[in-house]
């Protein structure tokens, strides 16, 4: 094996590897029920039916297709293909991103390996991993325009119908194409004023680019109306951008928590970029800046931007980064080479160690029961058995992060009062949570209002705490939950 190509192998195998992991998170599971019930009633699911709050009120949401994808997937392969597809997803966004990267092939598979580190915050089976891979596709179209291959970029309108019926993060696809027309702009103004020259003879050389992807901006607008809820769907992002309980309470629209080591790979991306460019002896083009700055401030804003930063900033990193990285190469004194049969050898011997790793941390992670122990410490299996098992009567209040696991096990005997489809609920319905889960005043009239007979919150929720005064009885109590119920 040549080692170009095993710099490439090793690559994709230690994505691969990063990648397929356990993947069902607490949201997972209110998607998966929602695509059982799209195939069970034979139709789109456009009314609520899974929650108390909001039940009957319209609801807006651009996954149907992912969720019915999920659902089927779980069905045939439980954990294993949810844990498989989100790990492929995102092998497919990077390999897209390879053939774009520019420079030595080691510099490449290391801009790749720390992007995937990078962008591991992001990971779920959830359809957001699909928006992961469209993210990689985009910006591969994007580059391939740039570099003259404007064609490619007219996939961009199929792409964009698809992606509003997988994730409403079919926004993303929309801001790389504005940054890359700003940059462009940037560039032609750049070079009038440096030639002093009218702007008018510069634009000739940008014309063709900009309109093209303006026009392909417009028909990709057109192209996100192809879903069930039609035009309305153009306002999804900037509806859910709008809740201000996302910033206030839900982590990931929140910043990054630079304490936490999950977060350093991203920060070592960024500062890395910034330093390429600024040290790179290369022509430093406007979308060298757009990118990294535009999508790194939306990281520092909000932690699930993150992955969309690794994917857009890879080009960059890789492009400025390989001319420091040969100019370092430069200075190494040259050694004798190895004889080209024992090179040959380690190569191969090095592939072999890698690809069984590979395998067997996968096969690690595919049996339910190590997904279960896993997803047990983020839900409170046992305390969904208790309410199972005893038919405890309800309306229930729940936490919000076990909402979308309630609707998985318990609906439709159980409906959840709150659950991740913060889209839905809005600011209104999330503040009287918040409030209630505080046992801030006005707290026990809105479980009397709701008829609330049944409690499921963290021990350590000052909810918890005013209950057991108020003489609700407790049913059910472990490190993680207590369920309280209303005595008859």
């Amino acid at each position: 094996m040549r080692f170009s190509h095993l710099v490439r192998a090793l690559a994709i195998l230690s994505i691969l590897s990063m990648s397929v992991s356990p993947s069902a998170d607490t949201d997972t599971w209110w998607h998966l029920r929602a695509g059982e019930l799209i195939i069970e009633r034979g139709e789109i699911i456009q009314i609520d039916p899974f929650s108390s709050t909001q039940q009957g009120e319209q609801w807006i949401y651009p996954g149907w297709l992912s969720q019915v994808f999920l659902s089927q997937l779980f069905e045939q392969f439980s954990f294993a293909g949810l844990n498989l597809v989100t790990g492929l997803s995102v092998l497919a966004a990077f390999l897209f991103l390879w053939s774009i990267l520019e420079g030595n092939d080691m510099l490449k598979a290391f801009v790749l390996v720390l992007a995937a580190a990078a962008s591991g915050v992001y990971w779920s089976a959830r359809p957001q991993i699909f928006t992961f891979l469209f993210t990689g596709i985009v910006i591969f179209l994007l580059e391939r325009a740039r570099k003259g291959k404007i064609k490619s970029i007219w996939v961009l309108p199929v792409l964009s119908a698809l992606w509003a019926n997988i994730h409403g993060g079919f926004a993303i696809g929309f801001i790389a194409l504005s940054a890359y027309i700003l940059a462009d702009l940037f560039d032609m103004v750049l070079s009038a004023l440096n030639d002093r020259q009218p702007l008018i003879r510069h634009w000739k050389d940008h014309q063709d680019f900009i309109r093209t992807l303006l026009l392909v901006g417009l028909v990709s607008a057109a192209a996100v109306s192809l879903n069930p809820h039609g035009p309305k769907m153009l306002l999804y992002p900037f509806t859910t951008l709008s809740i201000g309980a996302l910033r206030d309470y839900i982590a990931e629209w929140q910043s990054p928590n630079f304490h936490s080591l999950q977060t350093l790979p991203f920060l070592i991306m960024f500062l890395l970029t910034m330093i390429s460019i600024a040290l790179s002896r290369k022509t430093i083009k406007s979308i060298d800046i757009v990118i990294p700055v535009l999508f790194g401030i939306m990281s520092f804003t909000a932690a699930r931007n993150i992955g969309l930063f690794a994917l857009s900033a890879a080009p960059v990193l890789a492009r400025h980064g390989d001319d420091i990285f040969e100019r370092l190469l430069a200075l190494r004194k040259p050694s004798k080479p190895f004889p080209e049969r024992v090179v040959k050898i380690l190569n191969n011997g090095l592939f072999a160690l890698f690809f069984i790793a590979t395998l067997l941390k996968i096969v690690t992670v595919m049996p339910d029961e190590m997904n279960v122990d896993r997803l047990a410490t983020q839900i409170p299996l046992e305390a969904f058995d208790y309410i199972e098992e005893n038919e405890l009567p309800g309306p229930i209040f729940n936490s919000y992060n076990w909402g979308g696991y309630l609707i998985w096990r318990l609906f439709p005997d159980y409906l959840s009062y709150v659950d991740g489809r913060t889209d839905l609920f809005g600011d209104r319905i999330l503040d009287v949570y918040l409030n209630t889960w505080l046992a801030r005043p006005g707290w026990e009239e809105e479980l009397r209002e709701r008829g609330i007979l049944l409690v499921l919150i963290e021990p350590d929720a000052p909810l918890a705490h005013a209950l057991a005064g108020k003489g609700w009885e407790l049913q059910f109590q472990d490190p993680q939950s207590v369920v309280y119920s209303l005595p008859r």
